[in-house]
């Protein structure tokens, strides 16, 4: 079973909490601070690997979490770091935020790998605390939550060549000529329901790589028939091929096919510009003068048309010859390389670190910075609300509070908790 779309849930591993703790000897009664950090939690990362295909694997496991960091010991034993988790994805996965269609990440090359959701940093310790003015310290820190969130997979294929074309036009026909693949071919629309890939050789040992895509119709980029499904997967090709059914064997228009298929494709903004080439396939149906007058009318349209048969092989090195060239004008694009580190110095912050506002009568601290210290801040002792008190006033929050009124003996709130003001 060939599946190219997956929604999983995917979170990163919690920060271990920091230790509070003295090492005490018959010498040293009251103890030295030796309390440990706890240990960074595990990142989720996506890796691109050739040796997955599909993903399948995603139908029956959508929840994927990394480890948790050990908490910190005592003797200032940092706690273990947790694992990350790596999930392999077929190359050509492209990954998107589940909730606003984001692109996190392209991983279109073996090898390619993403971080999704980052671990929680780690708790200090007391050890980590103790400086000239608190030799003691009873305060430690717990570990971050880490990252967790809905993400999206789409599966778009890797190929050279994409053949697009109505159902029935004969493109599976052609990749099994072209490159002696065995494909379903039958005389019924949509007998191709995956993409199916071959490899052609073109001669001096060059060769390129097809997708047969299944076949269009109209209203394909709205997702009818099956859709932008698949029209996504042409748009990691570098050249469409675009396959046209000169005998017009079920009554349809081969150049008014074209003209609608072609308003499909330009509806996708990602194939707009692609270069295209316009392939007649089943020539050997029709007498040559109709097949040169298919060719004029074409050409009076503004479209260069190559007359082919997938079954008698008329056309097709002609073709592979210039599909060849076609690639050649359009190489690939070569890898960004990576600019060298610049150091920058910012004097001002980019954005208020906290504000403080007014709700139901009580007023309110928000912030990042604030709220990640109330979080991760063991507030049970007495030296851990002195150093938040100190924070506080060191991050001007305790001033902006005494502009807005506040008065001793006033409550707080921040970070969903309360506090009084106490001076």
């Amino acid at each position: 079973m060939w599946v190219d779309e997956a929604k999983i849930h995917v979170a990163s591993g919690r920060g271990g909490n920091g230790l509070t703790s003295f090492h005490r000897t018959r010498t040293n009664p009251r103890g030295t601070p030796d309390g440990g950090s706890g240990g960074r939690g595990g990142d989720v990362l996506l890796r691109a690997t050739r040796s997955v295909g599909t993903l399948l694997q995603f139908q029956n496991q959508i929840h994927f979490r990394a480890g948790h960091g050990g908490h910190g010991g005592p003797n200032c034993r940092q706690g273990k770091d947790g694992t990350d988790l790596v999930i392999h994805v077929p190359v050509g996965t492209v990954v998107r935020d589940a909730e606003t269609g984001e692109i996190l990440a392209d991983l279109a090359t073996d090898g390619a790998e993403a971080r999704i959701a980052r671990g929680g940093r780690g708790g200090r310790g007391n050890k980590a605390f103790t400086n000239s003015a608190r030799q003691a310290p009873r305060i430690r820190e717990f570990g971050e939550e880490g990252e967790e969130r809905w993400i999206k997979l789409e599966l778009r294929v890797l190929a050279d060549v994409g053949i697009i074309g109505f159902p029935n036009v004969g493109k599976s026909s052609l990749l099994a000529r072209v490159s002696r693949r065995k494909v379903k071919v039958a005389p019924y629309p949509f007998t191709t329901l995956a993409p199916n890939l071959g490899l052609a050789e073109i001669g001096d040992g060059t060769s390129l790589v097809l997708a047969d895509l299944p076949g269009l119709i109209e209203g394909a980029h709205e997702g009818k028939g099956l859709g932008d499904r698949f029209l996504r997967h042409a748009t990691r090709a570098r050249v469409l091929l675009h396959v046209v059914d000169l005998a017009g064997v079920e009554g349809r228009d081969p150049l008014a096919d074209h003209r609608l298929l072609r308003r499909e494709i330009e509806a996708w903004e990602e194939l707009r510009t692609k270069p295209e080439v316009v392939a007649g396939n089943k020539a050997d149906l029709l007498p040559p003068e109709r097949v040169s007058a298919e060719v004029h009318r074409f050409r009076e349209a503004g479209i260069e048309l190559h007359p082919i048969s997938a079954v008698t092989g008329r056309g097709i090195r002609e073709l592979l010859l210039l599909l060849g060239r076609k690639l050649q004008e359009n190489p690939l694009p070569l890898p960004a390389t990576e600019a060298p580190a610049r150091r920058a110095w910012q004097l001002t912050p980019d954005r208020v670190p906290f504000e403080v506002v007014e709700e139901e009568g009580q007023l309110v601290v928000r912030g990042p910075a604030v709220e990640r210290l109330v979080r991760r801040l063991d507030l049970s002792t007495r030296d851990a609300q002195e150093y938040f008190e100190m924070r506080l006033e060191r991050l001007g929050v305790l001033a902006a509070l005494k502009r807005r009124g506040l008065r001793p003996g006033s409550t707080v709130r921040i970070g969903g908790q309360e506090f009084e003001l106490t001076g």
